[in-house]
């Protein structure tokens, strides 16, 4: 199995979302990461995928996506030829003594910043590639973590190249 991640630009309507991963549950693929937003037009919304799956399904799978009405464009996202991160905000028990310490300081060694600190909690918000967001995590596995919330990948093509070449 191949991790893929698929870039579907579609139009801005109704239903869209639950119909672009219905196909993906009719085809067997757990998506492992999935943001939405509206893009640099309010006609279009931007669906970014991570799944893992074999290539000949994910092959039929975007053959698929193009039957849906509201798809536009649908582009294989490679992880050398775009920009891609996620973020994430993760709220550590606050103890007294060198844990802080460590704390804050594993914290600006990933370049985390601050978004609260109290007596009793540190929420940090850190934004990088999969693997960094996967690494600091580990670390904090030593404390507390309360809670945590990460969103799914986001990318955009190097160069100047943009979903919409191409589109009428």
């Amino acid at each position: 199995m191949n991790r893929h991640t698929l870039a579907i630009l579609v139009h801005n309507r109704f239903g869209v979302l639950n119909r672009v991963t219905s196909m993906f549950r009719r085809r067997r693929f757990n998506i492992e990461s999935l943001t939405v937003s509206e893009t640099e037009t309010a006609a279009y919304s931007r669906i970014t995928v991570v799944f893992d799956g074999d290539d000949g399904s994910k092959e039929q799978l975007i053959h698929q996506l193009y039957k849906l009405p509201d798809v536009v464009m649908v582009r294989e996202l490679d992880r050398e030829a775009t920009v891609s991160c996620e973020l994430l905000l993760i709220k550590l028990a606050n103890v007294a003594g060198e844990p802080r310490n460590d704390i804050l300081d594993a914290a600006g060694a990933f370049e985390a910043k601050i978004m609260e600190y109290s007596r009793d909690a540190i929420i940090l918000r850190l934004v990088g590639d999969t693997q960094l967001i996967d690494n600091f995590i580990d670390l904090m596995r030593d404390y507390e973590i309360l809670e945590s919330c990460r969103t799914g990948v986001i990318s955009l093509s190097r160069g100047k190249s943009t979903m919409r070449d191409g589109i009428a």
